[in-house]
This record gives C-alpha cells, sequence and structure tokens, in this order.
C-alpha cells in the first residue's frame, strides 16, 4: 500500500528536524495537559484542544479531533499519556484520511496528459518559486523532462529567481521582459513544451491578493490561452502556502480556492515555525490534497506528503 512505502532515513530525519517546533510547542502542552492525572478528564481534554489551536490547527477542524476524544474516552475509559498520545493520533490521521484519500506516492506524474501542465499560484513570498524549482529538481532526478514558464511577469524579482532555479535545476525555462502578458507567456510555454514533447510544465502566476476580481481574471485568462494549446491544461493547480503564517495561510487557501479550482497544496516553511499543526486544519478545511511539504532550504528537501510519516513524526518524541 502506497502509504506504507519505505520512507528514507534521510527524508525522514529531514521530517523530523522540520517538525522540531511544531513538537516542541505541541507536546509542552499536551504533557501539561496530563500532568500529575489518574485518568483523562474534562479539564485535560481542555489543555489538549488548546495546545491544538496554539500549534494553528484552526478551531473548526480542533472542535472535530475533540469530539473525537470526548467520544472515545468515555467510551474506552483511556486513563494515562500514552493511550491519550496513541488516540489523538489515531484521531488525527484519520482525519486526514477523510480528508483525502487518495495520496502521491512520489513524485510521479499522471501518464494520461502530456506535457502535464502545473500551473502554481500563491502570494508573493510563500516559497512559490523556490517550490516549483525543488518540484523540477525532482522530476528531473525521476528522468522527467521540464519545462519552466515565468508567467509572473508583474516582479522582475520573480523571472529572475525563476531563472536561478532553472539553472539549479538544469531545465529550460520560457520567459518575456518583465510587464509582458502573463498569458502570452502561458501560451508560449506550452508550444514550446508540445513541440519539444517534455513531460512537465510548471507554470509560475502572479502572487497578487489585493483585488480578487483582478486575479480572478488574470488566472482565467491564462487558463483560457493555454487551453488552446492544449484543451484539458492545466491538469493540476497548485496552491503554495506558507505554514509559518498559520491562520493567515487558512485565509489565503480561502481566497484563492474562490477564483480558481485549486487541486492541490504544497505547504512551505515547516521547518520554520512551531504551527506545524495547519497542515492538518487546511487538509480538513478544504478537502483539497495537501501533496508537498517543505521542510528546509536544500533543494532536495520538498517532501511528497505522507499522512501517516507526517504524524508519526509529529508524535515522535
Amino acid at each position: 500500500m502506497a502509504l506504507f512505502k519505505f520512507f528514507s532515513k534521510e527524508k525522514k530525519e529531514d521530517l523530523n528536524k522540520g517538525l522540531e517546533k511544531t513538537k516542541e510547542n505541541f507536546f509542552s502542552r499536551i504533557a501539561k495537559a496530563v500532568a500529575g492525572k489518574s485518568t483523562v478528564d474534562e479539564e485535560a481534554l481542555d489543555e489538549v484542544e488548546e495546545a491544538l489551536i496554539a500549534s494553528d490547527v484552526g478551531v473548526e477542524t480542533t472542535v472535530k479531533i475533540i469530539k473525537r476524544l470526548e467520544e472515545r474516552v468515555a467510551k474506552d475509559k483511556y486513563l494515562n499519556t500514552a493511550d491519550l498520545n496513541r488516540i489523538l493520533k489515531e484521531e488525527i490521521v484519520q482525519l486526514l484520511a477523510d480528508a483525502a484519500p487518495e495520496v502521491a506516492e512520489d513524485f510521479s506524474i499522471p501518464g494520461t496528459a502530456r506535457p502535464y501542465v502545473i500551473m502554481v499560484v500563491g502570494v508573493n513570498g510563500v516559497g512559490k518559486t523556490t517550490t516549483i524549482g525543488k518540484l523540477a529538481h525532482q522530476f528531473k532526478q525521476q528522468g522527467k523532462s521540464v519545462l519552466l514558464g515565468a508567467a509572473d511577469t508583474f516582479r522582475a524579482a520573480a523571472v529572475d529567481q525563476l531563472t536561478i532555479w532553472s539553472e539549479r535545476a538544469g531545465v529550460p525555462i520560457v520567459k518575456q521582459p518583465t510587464g509582458a502578458d502573463p498569458a502570452a507567456v502561458a501560451f508560449d510555454t506550452l508550444q514550446s513544451g508540445v513541440s519539444k514533447n517534455v513531460d512537465v510544465i510548471l507554470l509560475d502566476t502572479a502572487g497578487r491578493l489585493h483585488n480578487k476580481v483582478n486575479l480572478m481574471n488574470e488566472l482565467g485568462k491564462i487558463k483560457r490561452v493555454m487551453q488552446k494549446v492544449m484543451p484539458d491544461a492545466p491538469h493540476e493547480v497548485l496552491l503554495v502556502l506558507d505554514a509559518s503564517t498559520g491562520q493567515n495561510a487558512i485565509e489565503q487557501a480561502r481566497q484563492f480556492t474562490a477564483v480558481t479550482e485549486v487541486t492541490a497544496i504544497a505547504l512551505t516553511k515547516l521547518d520554520g515555525t512551531a504551527k506545524g499543526g495547519v497542515v492538518i486544519g487546511i487538509a480538513d478545511q478544504f478537502r483539497i490534497p495537501v501533496k508537498y511539504i517543505g521542510v528546509g532550504e536544500k533543494i532536495n528537501q520538498l517532501q511528497v506528503f505522507n499522512r501517516i510519516e507526517f504524524v508519526d513524526s509529529l508524535f515522535d518524541q
């Protein structure tokens, strides 16, 4: 079964290290919740609730988890810390499974379309361009041919940064001068990708949320222009969110899902935050698969999200 595929020692270490701050925040509160108690009482559950909210799981998702805990405690009368940790862990895994039953096994792509077009969206500063570069590297490592499209033409820095990542990953890039029409870049990128028969296209887009109407119109135009080349493009819309922003990441997800059909999520900067619980809240609230997580700055420290490995690491003291 995909979830139980071998998880390399290096990846496990990166994940453990990436979740260190979240674990410290979370487990210090859980330990406090049961300190000196012989039974898991209402007060202990209140402390667990606070721990989940402090880790940015979110109020709505926390209420679901606490309700499940209350039902199990009432039924089975769990008595000690180990039992509480175990049932909490089980309930979080189940909640993630309910939110997105299908999970990616690795950095593979469906064989249904070639090129497979991934349109990447997200506000400026969340690690969008870096995620594209890391994905390009991972796909290339799997023997796939990759093409980048620099359709965030409003910022010269965005094009420059993506160019650096294209060189780092060793993949070509299609770009135009700053201020060019993003849809024109998308059109050129798909034409080039089709003519060269590449496996994957990663298209960067502008990350402006100050005007939702403009954002919706722009993303809609990019999609329509791409569909002139490939009627079913894009095959995936990947929303990149910064986990360190906690509840703000949830608000960004809410805004982007309102203006475009997001099909997958990448959460970056887990290694720099104690708010790693936002992964759980986002998966639960939006029912969109969390596909990738960033656990470090190195080019190979973007991981395919595996809910069992993630929760195991979260609870590994």
